[in-house]
């Protein structure tokens, strides 16, 4: 590869990353074809949104819509193409999926870019282990349509054909960490900051006065436990507190505990998967929730999509996952950096 300071538009540049975005549009591909053959609709989510989600540390990217009256509107791009696949489950779809362009303030990195493609899939009626089984799937077909025995990437190798690795949250602190995280969670799902905070400096992190329990847990979650994730297998990390799961429902053998689950290979994030909360009561009062934490940290808040709430009161049983189809490209084709994957990288 040339330096990353020459344009990406450089004839000799692009001879260089051709053939890692050919295998891109391959995989992109194969993609398409398994999901036909799971008998999934692909839709085209609208970008445009009047809320571009509820989560306290995802930032979004604001603009205006201009009516004939000349008044605006706030408007935002999407996080995510989560709130209008909800709506068309609503509707009556059963399985969808989407390759969405989305956008993220605030990310910019070697595995970070503010516009990439988030590959989206929902399935109605199927428990949340669907969607494990469905990941198992595409990266071993991404892996073999790179022509690749592994997932690589700084120097970490991941064969996606192996049974994957699961566990929760609380077993991979304990293992990884030596934190027992359950036991700063209250039955009701509220948190213990404190006890938390005595844990992580004695797994030898620093803590701070304004920490939150969630800056503790994303802490040892970063320092303690993901470097460990996806090596020589890829990992399910599952089981998150429900206190992290804004939008999935509680397991229901334990309430301090979600429905969610992400995807790692070589220690890198690849996907976060739900079994979908479908109570507009309780989705109101945790994005409430959020928006409040977000105004304190940063002092701003989204507008709630009051329509989207008023769809989750149709929506059916379902889970579904959001899968960064950048990232995945990246481990298939070994590239170090996310945008040696884009066809039109951010300068």
């Amino acid at each position: 590869m040339k330096p990353t300071s020459t344009p990406w538009w450089h004839p000799e540049f692009h001879a260089d990353r051709r053939p890692l975005l050919l295998t891109r549009n391959r995989i992109l591909a194969a993609f398409r074809g398994w999901f036909g053959t799971q008998d999934f609709v692909e839709v085209d989510p609208a970008a445009l949104q009047v809320s571009p989600g509820n989560e306290t540390h995802l930032h979004a990217f604001a603009t205006q819509a201009i009516g004939n009256d000349g008044a605006a509107r706030p408007m935002y791009l999407h996080t995510s193409p989560e709130f209008a696949m909800k709506k068309l489950l609503a509707a009556g779809e059963r399985r969808i999926a989407a390759f969405s362009h989305v956008w993220r303030n605030r990310e910019r990195g070697p595995r970070h870019s503010p516009e990439f493609t988030m590959l989206e899939w929902y399935r109605a009626g199927d428990p949340y282990e669907t969607l494990m089984a469905d990941c198992h799937a595409l990266l071993g077909l991404a892996a073999r349509t790179a022509k690749s025995t592994h997932l690589r990437h700084n120097g970490l190798s991941c064969d996606p054909f192996s049974e994957p690795e699961r566990l929760s949250v609380a077993e991979a602190l304990r293992r990884h960490a030596g934190i027992d995280l359950l036991a700063t969670i209250r039955p009701d799902g509220s948190t213990d900051r404190d006890t938390l905070a005595t844990a992580t400096r004695n797994a030898g992190l620093s803590t701070f006065a304004d920490d939150t329990w969630s800056d503790l847990l994303s802490r040892i979650l970063v320092a303690k436990v993901e470097p460990h994730l996806g090596l020589d297998r890829m990992t399910i990390l599952d089981r998150y507190p429900a206190a992290e799961a804004a939008l999935a429902r509680r397991t229901p053998d334990d309430p301090r505990t979600a429905e969610r689950f992400e995807l790692y290979a070589c220690g890198v994030e690849l996907a976060n998967g739900f079994g979908e909360l479908t109570d507009p009561e309780e989705q109101r009062r945790r994005f409430e929730d959020d928006m409040a934490e977000k105004e304190r940290i940063y002092g701003e808040r989204y507008p709630l999509d009051e329509d989207f709430l008023a769809a989750l009161a149709h929506m059916p049983p379902a889970s579904g996952i959001a899968l960064g189809f950048d990232r995945l490209v990246m481990l298939a084709t070994g590239a170090p950096r996310i945008d040696d994957v884009l066809w039109t990288p951010l300068a």
